[in-house]
């Protein structure tokens, strides 16, 4: 529940609470396939709060921007059903290099960010192309987020980004909205299949759900920038555990 708490408190306040959750899940002794479904759906109401927070924002972005929720949910469903489909012992070589990618493209966040900012409509390519590689892109960002999903919202803002948007909030707002809407349709999926640990889940889902609501306060007092130095110090640390245990 320590976990789960952290984890919602954490996304709340700079993302990355999956980094947290899942390990969490994995040291409790379920299989990872089950600890990586069961993680989705006991952090994915934590969107809502999240969704409800930019809606004025996401209602005041482009429809264009709106429809690339179309090919992250299909990749979101594809995603899924990929994970139901990698037998345990592949996924559990997959771990640490999941982490790891995860971990640092947490990392490699605010340089992601401040980057986006200064580009803007400068991109040498057409409107028409730069909307056909957002479709194309946003429908592996979902495939890899009904997969593992860690790390997802850096990638889509990138995705954001090849479509020539520039406002961080905006982007901030749509990351969230599709966010909501992958990991809602992959936890459906992983209900449906029987790959979700319910005990864990309910128990957690009210640990998150605190946690977002008590970070509001504590962030005053700790700061994003050390939130973000314990996710990737967790991260890293993490995932050179895992490989030592792999090898």
């Amino acid at each position: 529940m320590l976990a789960a708490f952290l984890a919602g408190a954490i996304n709340s306040v700079a993302g990355g609470g999956t980094l947290i959750s899942f390990p969490a899940l994995l040291a409790l002794g379920l299989p990872s396939i089950a600890a990586n479904a069961t993680s989705t759906v006991a952090i994915w109401p934590g969107s809502i709060g999240s969704m409800w927070g930019f809606r004025r924002e996401i209602a005041g972005s482009s429809p264009r921007h709106r429809w690339l929720a179309v090919p992250c949910l299909v990749g979101g469903v594809l995603g899924a059903v990929l994970l139901r489909c990698t037998p345990g012992a592949v996924f559990n070589r997959l771990v640490p290099f999941l982490i790891l990618f995860a971990t640092g493209l947490f990392t490699a966040q605010a340089p992601i960010q401040t980057r986006l900012q200064q580009t803007s409509h400068r991109h040498a390519s057409s409107r028409a192309g730069r909307t056909v590689g957002a479709w194309l892109a946003q429908l592996g960002v979902g495939i890899y987020g009904g997969y593992f999903g860690a790390g997802m919202s850096i990638m889509l803002l990138t995705v954001l980004s090849i479509m020539g948007l520039e406002d961080i909030p905006i982007m901030s707002a749509l990351t969230s909205f599709y966010s909501f809407f992958v990991n809602g349709l992959a936890s459906g999926l992983f209900a449906a299949l029987h790959m979700v640990v319910w005990p864990y889940v309910f128990g957690m889902m009210a640990a998150a759900l605190v946690g977002g609501y008590a970070a509001a306060g504590v962030a005053h007092h700790v700061g994003k920038v050390m939130v973000r130095r314990f996710v990737i110090a967790v991260g890293f640390t993490i995932t050179i555990i895992l490989f030592i245990k792999m090898f």
